[in-house]
């Protein structure tokens, strides 16, 4: 003869437990998190990367968790998946150079265009133009090193257009007479 066990009310109404799937996967993650980082940067050598890559790994090593059956081997699974992981990113990875049958010779350089030579020409420049007088000097570097146009640079200084056209004819004549200046005309 079988018995009836009647439970209560309340016992029937309370919900059941919630409890995380895998209850012992989030505190192996904070324990072994920075050392399985440490891992990823040497296989990675950037932080960004290796934060990612552990966090693939990690994924890969949750959804196998059921499957684990050591769990004192869990580390050995991490490092397994980290470096499968990564040599798939490093098959990935695009390629930007091709193999080809010629190599490609950089264009010829003419002579002037030696950074050296260029910087030295700079140097010379701003001597020469540091030797103008304030106000032709002034017009200079609005004109030609900001780029502004006649009007602009009259309404800047607060002359006239023609008082900026005679002034900045006048220094670009002793920047051309300029003996420091003389090389570039060679």
């Amino acid at each position: 003869m079988t018995t009836l066990v009647c439970t209560s009310a309340s016992d029937a109404a309370a919900p059941p437990t919630q409890t995380l799937p895998y209850p012992s996967f989030s505190s192996y993650m904070r324990a072994r998190h920075p050392v399985l980082l440490r891992t990823a940067r040497s296989l990675t050598g950037n932080p960004s990367d290796a934060e990612d890559l552990l966090q693939t790994a990690l994924t890969k090593t949750y959804v196998a968790w059921e499957r684990i059956e050591d769990h004192r081997a869990l580390d050995g699974y991490v490092r397994r998946a980290l470096l499968n992981t990564r040599t798939s990113q490093w098959r990935k990875r695009r390629v930007d150079e091709f193999a080809c049958d010629e190599l490609p010779e950089p264009d010829p350089v003419p002579c002037g265009d030696d950074p050296a030579e260029r910087q030295a020409l700079r140097d010379a420049m701003w001597r020469a133009i540091m030797r103008l007088p304030a106000r032709q000097r002034a017009m200079v570097v609005l004109r030609y090193y900001e780029d502004l146009s006649e009007v602009q640079t009259a309404e800047v200084l607060g002359v006239s257009v023609g008082t900026v056209k005679s002034a900045v004819s006048r220094a670009l004549g002793k920047l051309r007479d300029d003996a420091e200046l003389g090389f570039v005309r060679k």
